[in-house]
């Protein structure tokens, strides 16, 4: 949770292994502006998990010795979310403004050493060392602004897509992770970049704490914290 926020982290991560070879990863920030965003953000997550169960559930049991590309499981994950997100929008009578939440989609092949990013909205990628920042001018696109569109015409129409050739080191972030600021005098006259202290710096690799490590030490060693919400997965070949 970011320190200029008090009562809920509207950000939310979800990671998936239930594929054959296959990693889906995501993180969602609901939108501040919002009504109740933490609850999307959420909501997003679980159907997530919900639908890549089914998803590889039927894989298994079809058996039909094809092999899912990135492609259609990104395109087939979208569209069981849609429309998973019209029918708890209908079951709770949410309102749009309940229903804002960006979100990046991670899914990663490690047979193929191949991978496959959607970012709705705003957030970070870093693709083995190259960062990419996804900055919308504090106007991010929301998965709530297309519901009632029609899905295929959506998908479609997506730019923020970036194929991945290689998984060394992949990572994708909220816009948290650009939010540090300097809350407290630093132990040293050092400087340090979070983002790259965060997705690319190999310190504490292999140690599941690795990332929360390092924001303890952003903090505590150069006085810098996240003012917004964070929601941060690195996947390590």
């Amino acid at each position: 949770m970011g320190a200029y926020h008090i009562n809920h982290c509207e950000d939310y991560l979800f990671v998936d292994t239930s594929f054959n070879n296959k990693i889906v990863c995501a993180v969602m920030d609901g939108c501040t502006m919002g009504k109740d965003s933490y609850l999307i953000a959420t909501i997003v997550g679980k159907l997530l998990r919900k639908i890549c169960k089914a998803i590889s559930y039927k894989e298994f049991y079809v058996k039909d010795g094809n092999t899912t590309s990135l492609d259609h499981l990104l395109k087939s994950i979208l569209h069981d979310l849609f429309r998973e997100i019209k029918t708890i929008k209908n079951q709770l009578q949410l309102e749009r403004e309940e229903l804002l939440t960006t979100l990046i989609l991670l899914l990663a092949d490690t047979k193929d050493d191949k991978g496959l990013v959607l970012v709705v909205g705003d957030g970070v990628v870093n693709i083995n060392g190259s960062v990419t920042s996804f900055d919308q001018d504090n106007r991010p696109d929301y998965l709530g602004f297309h519901l009632a569109a029609d899905f295929d015409t959506w998908y479609l129409s997506q730019q923020q897509k970036i194929s991945i050739d290689s998984l060394n080191d992949i990572s994708i972030a909220t816009d948290g992770i650009e939010s540090f600021t300097r809350v407290a005098a630093p132990e040293n006259s050092e400087t340090i970049d979070p983002v790259h202290f965060l997705l690319h710096d190999s310190t504490g690799m292999g140690n599941e704490e690795m990332l929360n490590m390092k924001l303890k030490t952003i903090e505590h060693k150069y006085g810098l914290n996240h003012t917004d919400d964070l929601a941060v997965i690195r996947l390590v070949k």
